[in-house]
């Protein structure tokens, strides 16, 4: 795929999509949003891929926001259009896991991309902020729903009423990123994790992703419901028999998606 502001490659069982600007901090301009959206697409549809990761060129960003250019003379109708939030929506509901891998400047709507993702890895050079109010607006691609959801009200309310860059250390502590790994190790420890849960039976990531998205909305009773509802699902399936048995029987299972 021939893409302007994206690379797109597929890496055994996992898509890698990098945004590449790195001569503008991997800045988010309309015209990489419509390369990210046509790479997401591509990796949903794919059979081969059961894992998308994201991630910026050069070393220094993964993507340090919107591209200011353009926001500067963005007006009402145009703010009102999904814009980043869109893009961070189809991460939240494509099937397959998503991963954010960030290496260096993770701000703004950079930021709210890798909150629209599944799992976040970083290194430990790598910067947190939504800066949005310092420039006499608001995060608009979803950060001030999702942050306080992904690291609590506290913390969520604390990065966007400061905007202040908080630390890769700080990061972990507080949930934003489930591991730091060094830049050379970054995109090996996402094709690592895709490996794994390559090795999962298909509906399993799938359904576990669905369900977290929407018990985080409905009621505790809804959820549970629900789950038991998905459980009794998988629990039909080809691959659930040749799972337990793999596990008896002391061996690897050959799952077939069935």
């Amino acid at each position: 795929m021939q893409l302007e502001n994206v690379l797109y490659e597929v890496q055994g069982p996992m898509a890698l999509i990098t945004i590449n600007r790195a001569d503008k901090h991997n800045a988010i301009s309309l015209a990489t949003l419509d390369d990210l959206h046509a790479a997401v697409d591509a990796a949903t549809i794919d059979d081969a891929v059961r894992v998308l990761t994201i991630t910026g060129a050069g070393g220094k960003s993964f993507a340090s926001g919107s591209d200011l250019g353009e926001v500067l003379h963005r007006d009402f109708k145009k703010a009102l259009e999904p814009i980043v939030q869109g893009l961070a929506d189809k991460l939240e509901r494509t099937p397959k896991p998503t991963i954010a891998a960030i290496d260096g400047i993770c701000m703004g709507g950079g930021l709210e991309v890798a909150l629209g993702c599944d799992l976040r890895i970083a290194t430990p050079k790598s910067r947190f902020a939504t800066p949005e109010g310092k420039l006499g607006i608001i995060p608009g691609g979803g950060a001030t729903a999702r942050l306080p959801r992904i690291v609590g009200r506290g913390w969520g309310m604390h990065m966007m009423l400061m905007g202040e860059p908080i630390d890769a250390e700080r990061a972990l502590q507080i949930g934003l990123v489930t591991r730091l790994v060094e830049s050379e190790e970054l995109l090996p420890e996402a094709q690592r994790m895709a490996d794994h849960l390559a090795q999962f039976a298909p509906f399993v990531p799938r359904t576990m992703k669905a369900m977290v998205h929407f018990g985080m909305e409905a009621s505790l009773a809804g959820a549970l419901m629900f789950e038991k509802y998905a459980q009794g699902a998988l629990v039909q399936t080809d691959d659930k028999i040749e799972g337990i048995t793999a596990f008896l029987e002391k061996r690897d299972p050959d799952f077939k998606g069935e």
